[in-house]
């Protein structure tokens, strides 16, 4: 796979996309609930692993919008923020900087890690979004092993693989691939993964990570069903919206839409 390529459109995207991510609303957001940038389920599982993160030193690699980043700081953590793209991890400097915050950014690939030393870290995060850029899920999770502490805990967030066979018709059930076409699927010239549960977890475990404990969840509103890209800023009423979380109406709510798993090195 081409990292350039990602890296070019991922540059790209964060002067275009991701500004949205970067206003003072946004990141008030997360300075005034830290745990907003985590769905409560995985928030949840992050609280039983680590009642207190104060001390703690923890990487997210792929870190992308750094909400999670300034979030797990806000929480008394030590914050490696890691990723492929420069200008990401330049905006995302820029706001620590604004407020004073101490956080580390490392430009690397989530598959290699190399600037990262080994058994450095109490805990790796990654969030959604992470997954359908690896092209080589064992050198992620080995690595991910590699810089864990001894008792280190992995913990991910990443839309459920169950959703990846189906298009965004909400009416019905369309299949527009199977399962196990996991890709490269070429979009924009840059390959992109659907990865299977068995390729995530084969991934994990082949790594010497021991699975603890796996949550399949559901979407928290509507919007989940909604491509911003198509739509804008257009925002659909509360009615559309829960009209959406009804598999009764949308057969595809019927499915998990995302899914957490922790891990221990």
């Amino acid at each position: 796979m081409d990292n350039h390529k990602v890296k070019r459109i991922w540059n790209e995207w964060s002067e275009t996309w991701y500004p949205k991510y970067r206003t003072d609303q946004a990141i008030s957001k997360v300075i005034n609930n830290p745990e907003s940038a985590f769905h409560h389920t995985t928030y949840t599982m992050l609280k039983k692993a680590f009642p207190s993160l104060q001390g703690k030193r923890i990487c997210v690699p792929s870190s992308g919008d750094n909400h999670a980043v300034f979030a797990l700081h806000l929480m008394g953590a030590s914050v490696t923020s890691v990723d492929i793209s420069e200008r990401q991890l330049e905006h995302s400097a820029t706001i620590a900087k604004k407020h004073g915050w101490d956080i580390e950014f490392i430009c690397d690939d989530t598959m290699e890690l190399s600037k990262i030393k080994s058994s450095e870290y109490d805990f790796v995060y990654t969030s959604n979004g992470v997954h359908v850029w690896i092209h080589d899920l064992c050198s992620m999770y080995r690595n991910i092993h590699r810089i864990l502490k001894v008792n280190g805990i992995y913990l991910m967030y990443e839309i459920h693989p169950f959703n990846r066979p189906f298009g965004s018709n909400t009416e019905k059930i369309t299949v527009v691939k199977p399962y196990h076409a996991t890709g490269p699927i070429i979009i924009e010239d840059v390959p992109r993964y659907t990865w299977r549960m068995q390729d995530i977890m084969n991934a994990m475990i082949t790594s010497g990570l021991f699975i603890n404990h796996i949550e399949e969840m559901y979407a928290e509103d509507g919007s989940f069903w909604v491509d911003e890209s198509v739509v804008g800023e257009i925002a659909l009423s509360k009615e559309k919206l829960d009209h959406l979380c009804n598999w009764h109406s949308n057969p595809m709510a019927a499915l998990p839409q995302w899914l957490s798993i922790k891990a221990t090195k």
